[in-house]
């Protein structure tokens, strides 16, 4: 069940993605792993993986041993590369800030490498941000303020960011603080600035959190807004969320590079756990591939002003076009009713764009994809007119736990555009101009690959339908 063209852990478990950073002509990818999952064992080391493409990925093994001091496993955290040898491991060092908790109290300790990212050694016992007597206080990310000279972090505190300076990745002032008391534990934040389709730039804040209790997603929460070096004022008090699914948690985003190593201010990446904490265990690749831990595909984001506001949209990373082993150009397909395609695939890229009268419309229209040769086990990915919202329901099919996603539409503009990603264990289905996008862990059994179009109490028409299928060796 290991999946065909999205990332997963060579074995036994990963977990939180870390934010990959560019090193000669290639981007570094680390993240969790515990080697010693599979027999119980405890604790996570960083592993490293490197890419060119964002698609295709070479294992490079353990950078950061687990208990590798006395200060315990390395939990999550971020890495820079210090080109001003701020930090005295010499200029290009690439240091990491990572959470350790020594008996239980988490605080920031200081990772350095010499050998471009390969292993590291603990800068010192002593944390560089210790713990001022709070129960979380972990995932630093760390950024180099360009405007004021200064490295800048943003620390995960329980329900509030912390805001910290420093000039040498070593001695942090605590500057400001971001308090949410609406979305659960805060993990994982994220800061950087963007330019807009406009011209125009402006700084985005991120963070993992769990709107559930308000009926929102559980995934990567984000505001637009302004950043002064010691405080971050968004443009509205709620936030926009880069997935409404089920399984985008613990995400990243970092920046793009063009040939000369400079970076885009116009295109960012983003990828994200393609789990939950309400169900990290329940996966059947443990039995079948000796495993547990995918990712979600690398997406390219992009910053986008409409109505008045700034937001962030969403498409699968551009380099996936170049791991198509098959494209299956179906035209326009009218359906009233059901329609089942001749294509039957587990790892595909699909698209088209779905139109029907707004003066008489369906009811439900959307397309059924790991659908089982008997038609009872699908996943069910489209739109409810009446309601109206987009939605996909994994409820049909084998999943961690049942349930489905949906994200409000207008049905008055009698279009929507859809672009779906099926792997053995991941749907994921990006809508419009992806502003929103619904990721789902699922578990199809083999020969579950049929495809079903429908459009119920009335008619549609999935234009341009094209489903390309993929495959990265």
């Amino acid at each position: 069940m290991r999946p065909v063209y999205h990332f997963s852990v060579a074995d036994n478990w990963k977990n939180d993605p870390q934010r990959p950073i560019y090193l000669d002509g290639e981007y570094h990818y680390y993240y969790l792993y515990n080697a010693d999952y599979i027999s119980g064992g405890g604790g996570t080391s960083w592993r490293r993986a490197t890419t060119t493409d964002h698609v295709a990925f070479r294992d490079r093994g353990v950078a950061i041993p687990k208990f590798s001091n006395g200060n315990g496993d390395c939990w999550s955290g971020c890495l820079v590369v210090d080109e001003g040898n701020t930090a005295g491991y010499g200029a290009g060092a690439v240091v990491a800030l990572v959470t350790q908790a020594p008996e239980g109290r988490q605080a920031q300790y200081l990772w350095y490498s010499t050998d471009r990212g390969r292993s590291f050694k603990p800068g010192g016992e002593a944390p560089v941000l210790p713990n001022p007597g709070v129960h979380d206080f972990r995932d630093p990310k760390v950024i180099w303020d360009e405007d004021r000279g200064r490295w800048f972090m943003v620390n995960a505190e329980g329900q509030k960011l912390g805001y910290y300076t420093s000039p040498d990745l070593r001695s942090w002032k605590r500057v400001g603080e971001f308090l949410r008391n609406d979305l659960g534990l805060l993990e994982c934040p994220d800061i950087f600035r963007m330019t807009a389709d406009d011209g125009t730039s402006h700084w985005v804040l991120g963070t993992s959190a769990n709107g559930k209790g308000r009926g929102l997603p559980a995934t990567y929460a984000y505001w637009t807004g302004a950043f002064d070096g010691s405080s971050f004022t968004p443009d509205h008090d709620d936030p926009e969320w880069l997935d409404y699914g089920f399984d985008f948690y613990g995400a990243v985003t970092y920046p793009h590079h063009v040939v000369s190593g400079a970076e885009d201010p116009t295109l960012r990446r983003a990828i994200g756990w393609a789990n939950f904490w309400d169900y990290p265990h329940n996966t059947p690749t443990l039995a079948t591939d000796g495993y547990n831990g995918d990712d979600m595909i690398v997406r390219d984001v992009r910053l986008k002003r409409g109505n008045g506001t700034y937001y962030l949209v969403s498409a699968p990373t551009s380099a996936l076009g170049d791991h198509v082993k098959r494209t299956q150009l179906l035209g326009d397909v009218s359906v009233a009713g059901t329609h089942d395609l001749k294509v039957r695939s587990s790892a595909y890229d699909l698209s088209c764009e779905v139109v029907w009268d707004p003066a008489s419309p369906p009811a439900n229209l959307g397309l059924e994809v790991c659908r089982a040769p008997g038609g009872g086990r699908h996943v069910a990915a489209g739109a409810f007119l009446p309601g109206p919202f987009t939605y996909v329901n994994r409820r049909p099919t084998i999943n961690p736990t049942a349930g489905e996603t949906q994200t409000p539409m207008d049905p008055s503009a009698g279009r929507l555009t859809i672009r779906i990603l099926v792997d053995r264990t991941s749907v994921e289905m990006f809508i419009g101009d992806g502003r929103v996008v619904h990721s789902h862990r699922v578990f199809p059994l083999e020969g579950d690959d049929g495809i079903r179009l429908y459009a119920h109490e009335g008619a549609a028409t999935f234009r341009d339908l094209t489903i390309r299928e993929l495959k990265v060796v």
